[in-house]
């Protein structure tokens, strides 16, 4: 596994198209969780504590076919759209295979709730 020293390096080794996914998935981040990325455990991690991975709020993880885009709390998140999938604990995940699977304007809500439970 590969060890990168920052976010955007993680992002720029991805293949096409996942690194356009983490490309456009990157500024929504930054807008709710703005400096609080880092790499931990080998892929993004946006934390609210005073190191990675303490206080996780959201990450992302690329695969062979699909960027998942996770949540730490993010089964306490209601979602009407369904498409919040339930993963280990309390986190969920969306997978994203295309930039067309990222709706925006509700990525960046999921965020700031999933921030709001941290806060």
């Amino acid at each position: 596994m590969a060890r990168f020293a920052a976010v955007e390096d993680y992002v720029a080794a991805l293949p096409e198209p996942l690194r356009e996914i983490g490309e456009k998935l990157l500024p929504l981040i930054e807008e709710v969780l703005p400096g609080a990325g880092a790499v931990w455990h080998g892929h993004p991690v946006w934390s609210l504590g005073p190191a990675p991975g303490k206080q996780p709020v959201s990450y992302i993880k690329a695969y062979s076919a699909h960027v998942t885009f996770g949540l730490w709390r993010g089964q306490e998140i209601d979602d009407p759209s369904g498409r919040l999938e339930p993963a280990a604990r309390v986190m969920a995940a969306v997978k994203l295979r295309s930039v067309d699977d990222i709706d925006a304007e509700l990525f960046i809500d999921w965020l700031r709730r999933a921030r709001d439970l941290e806060g």
